[in-house]
């Protein structure tokens, strides 16, 4: 229990000190706000910051933060460190960084604004690279809420049922893309941010409290996966959500559209990553806790899955299966969780379509053009939502953390020619370096990669994470020097 509190203790300080820190060098100013400039009633829309603060936390924790967490607490409780340290660190900086640079550029996407600092050729990528992940992410968004609530909350009892779920969650998702952002996105979210909270806060009071007899583990510098499956990088490649997670930088610019001051980035974009934090400390200890360690953990995970832990550990903690509070509990529980993928998913898709609108320069405050970039978007969604996602689930994790690692350095560039004479820089060039090793690191032994053997691997994702830092002081300051 002790070593929960303190993590969860430097979550918060680090959300108060760490995250001032990195808003004083940012400078916020009180210029006018994209949302003010350039108000469309669709996507410009001011909003209320509270508004803001939900519509982003909830878009940004997905399944990740829950279903990651569970899968990340198999290494045991050192699990803590990364969550914590990433969090402040890295994935607090990655969310403010790149939500505040979309504030400054008129509300454009993350792939414009990779462009704008790393030059034409990362722009094609970026744009390519952010299309094909927001349709990944947001059919897959689709298929996990769709199996859980066939599956713990609501089946209709019929063969057909996942995909009758599907096709009603495809529906909200078009409406979600195609509508003004305060038509559905703005008025729903409170509702589900409201599970959301119930879901978390409800299980760590009941770990707390010690409910079944369940000790919460203490940390320990030891390795304690059931398969022995080494930490670097695996760990850190696992936990994107609740760490760093490259997702977050498609979202953050949605909400840069409606936010009626850049003072309020703070407690946006780094606040609710801190919230994300939280959540991922809470399910990743709940893992631990409710299976009384890491091999029980792993066997329910084998033989249920991650959905059907999440259910077990929603009734368990929340009254136990005989109790009426226990059953109420658990389905608020469970719809936070639904909530979650499904708010990730929406704005998934609605990301993208705002994505292939600043790359085509399509301004969307008329339906008709909305639906030119929504339809064929919803359309290919449905059809990959009916293939087996097992191969693209083991890439999507490292495609998640290499955008991450793109748009720290893009964050390090910006800082750097906004104010060369000091090394704030380093705020997200620092953790740029460490996901550079990461990223790199797992693709070269990754089985859905090179499969080479750590004794190669491990040197190697460090070369490349040195080679990343020589390129971008070749693209900064000895581009000044030289004069060019």
């Amino acid at each position: 229990m002790v070593t929960f509190l303190v993590a969860l203790l430097a979550l918060i300080l680090g959300y108060v000190i760490y995250g001032r820190v990195v808003d004083v060098i940012f400078s916020p100013t009180d210029k006018p706000t994209p949302a003010l400039v350039h108000d469309d009633g669709v996507d410009y829309i001011p909003l209320p910051t509270w508004k803001v603060f939900m519509i982003q936390l909830l878009n940004i924790a997905g399944l990740g933060p829950i279903f990651g967490a569970l899968q990340g607490a198999l290494w045991g409780p050192c699990v803590y460190f990364w969550i914590v340290l990433g969090t402040i660190f890295a994935g607090g900086v990655h969310d403010y960084m790149s939500g505040m640079i979309s504030l400054r550029e008129d509300g454009k996407s993350i792939s414009e604004v990779v462009g704008n600092h790393m030059g034409k050729t990362m722009l094609f990528i970026m744009r390519i690279f952010s299309v094909v992940l927001l349709v990944l992410v947001g059919t897959v968004f689709a298929t996990g809420p769709a199996m859980l609530i066939d599956g713990k909350l609501l089946s209709l009892g019929s063969i057909g049922a996942i995909k009758i779920w599907l096709i009603i969650i495809l529906i909200y998702y078009f409406l979600a893309t195609l509508l003004p952002i305060d038509t559905l996105i703005a008025r729903f979210y409170p509702l589900f941010g409201v599970c959301l909270i119930v879901m978390a806060f409800g299980i760590m009071g009941a770990m707390l409290a010690g409910v079944g007899g369940h000790v919460m583990p203490e940390m320990v510098l030891a390795n304690l996966h059931p398969q022995n499956m080494p930490i670097w990088p695996l760990m850190f490649i696992t936990v994107a959500c609740g760490a760093v997670s490259g997702f977050h930088a498609t979202q953050s610019p949605i909400m840069a559209r409606c936010l009626k001051s850049e003072r309020l980035g703070r407690p946006v974009f780094y606040g609710a990553m801190v919230s994300e934090g939280i959540i991922a400390l809470i399910w990743a200890a709940a893992g631990v806790t409710f299976y009384d360690g890491t091999s029980g953990l792993g066997t329910a995970l084998t033989a249920g899955g991650p959905g059907s832990v999440v259910y077990d550990i929603c009734v368990g903690f929340m009254g136990g299966s005989d109790s009426m509070m226990g059953y109420i509990g658990a389905i608020l529980a469970m719809l936070g969780v639904v909530a979650c993928p499904l708010t990730s998913g929406d704005t998934a898709f609605r990301s993208a379509r705002l994505t292939l609108a600043d790359w085509i320069d399509v301004k969307q405050s008329l339906a008709v053009k909305r639906l030119l970039f929504a339809v064929p978007l919803l359309a290919v969604g449905g059809i990959l939502s009916q293939m087996n996602f097992e191969i693209i689930w083991r890439y999507f994790s490292w495609t998640n953390q290499t955008l991450a690692m793109i748009a720290l350095w893009t964050g390090a560039t910006y800082l750097y020619r906004h104010n060369p004479h000091s090394l704030s820089f380093l705020i997200p060039g620092i953790p740029a370096v460490f996901m550079s090793a990461v990223t790199s690191t797992y693709i070269l032994q990754a089985k859905e990669g090179l499969e080479l053997s750590t004794s190669i691997t491990y040197p190697l994702g460090i070369i490349f994470a040195i080679l990343c830092a020589i390129l971008f002081a070749r693209h900064t300051f000895l581009k000044k020097k030289a004069g060019y």
